[in-house]
């Protein structure tokens, strides 16, 4: 047996965490966004110091030089965008403490239910590799395909730490009601769940684009920027249309049978207004002049929507049997 004030300590640290990790993505996105991802042209250090300065006659006179000889030529000190890139990191670190406690503290599933302990385990030793790679990301001078990959793996690391707190709630979700979801609703949820990541990947695609036509403007005239867009954007724009009928299918087959309380319907609601919000901020990006602060919501969105699938998708699988 787990002592309950154990069991309860866990599943408050760890989704605290899970609210820390879609955090640190927003971060990420703003970081992006705003074009500051090379704020802090080294790492982990900023432009040599644990603490960034917060003038140009903090640095040393030929730091102009000193970073061209390191492969950044255009490196120009711009305090708000180093210190929006030192806020990312700080939070990375804190988000590194709290996975680091989480996984200490799921240790007291060691014997009730190892997979627990040993899915926190993984998520704390993939923050380490996500720490490399994010420092791989400032080496390579922002790289898509690299900051690509330390998105996705951050979208890999709240699914597992999702499942690992819906795992030590078992009973609780063993006991949602779900005989009247046919065969038919699962596989829907799972091609929903496949069209997201097709779309998130799209998303990738567009947003290495937008990085490209940005940097070509400066970062400024975003009212021009659509004019250069690539067809992936036009295909990832149409796609949200299917993407939102889909869930809202998915979600209207949960709202027909179960209860007005149900932990399921509640998740139908989230999807559904993660969806809509979503839409909103792309429709902003493709009409409005591709505002700076839609991006990084926009980017939440498509790992929050994620994320409440694979939450009903677990839920499903414990209702039903399906999963120990």
């Amino acid at each position: 047996m787990i002592d309950a004030q154990d069991a309860t300590r866990f599943r408050r640290l760890g989704t605290l965490t899970i609210f820390a990790v879609y955090f640190v993505i927003l971060v990420g996105g703003i970081v992006r966004a705003s074009g500051a991802g090379m704020g802090c042209p080294d790492w982990p250090t900023c432009f040599g110091q644990w603490v960034p300065p917060t003038h140009e006659s903090q640095l040393p006179a030929n730091y102009h030089e000193i970073y061209a000889a390191r492969g950044y030529e255009s490196t120009t000190f711009n305090p708000l965008k180093t210190w929006t890139e030192y806020t990312n990191r700080l939070v990375g670190v804190t988000i590194g403490f709290l996975i680091f406690l989480t996984a200490w503290t799921s240790r007291v599933y060691l014997k009730a239910d190892k997979a627990i302990f040993y899915l926190a385990l993984s998520v704390f030793l993939l923050v380490g590799f996500q720490g490399w790679l994010g420092s791989a990301v400032v080496a390579s001078n922002l790289k898509p395909l690299m900051i690509t990959l330390h998105m996705l793996l951050a979208l890999f690391i709240v699914a597992l730490l999702i499942y690992a707190i819906a795992r030590s709630q078992k009973p609780l979700l063993q006991a949602i009601d779900s005989h009247w979801l046919t065969p038919r609703f699962a596989l829907v949820l799972k091609i929903a769940m496949a069209m997201t990541l097709l779309q998130v990947a799209m998303g990738t695609q567009v947003r290495e684009a937008v990085d490209y036509i940005a940097h070509e403007h400066s970062y400024i005239d975003r009212q021009y920027w659509r004019d250069s867009f690539p067809i992936v954007f036009y295909i990832h724009r149409s796609f949200s249309s299917i993407i939102l009928f889909t869930n809202l299918w998915l979600a209207w087959q949960i709202y027909q049978q179960a209860d007005k309380q149900s932990l399921l319907l509640r998740t139908a609601y989230l999807l559904v207004g993660l969806i809509v919000t979503a839409i909103l901020a792309g429709v902003s990006l493709d009409r409005l002049g591709f505002p700076a602060v839609a991006q990084p919501v926009h980017l939440l969105m498509a790992n929050l929507i994620f994320g409440a699938q694979f939450f009903i998708f677990i839920c499903l699988n414990y209702s039903s049997g399906k999963a120990n």
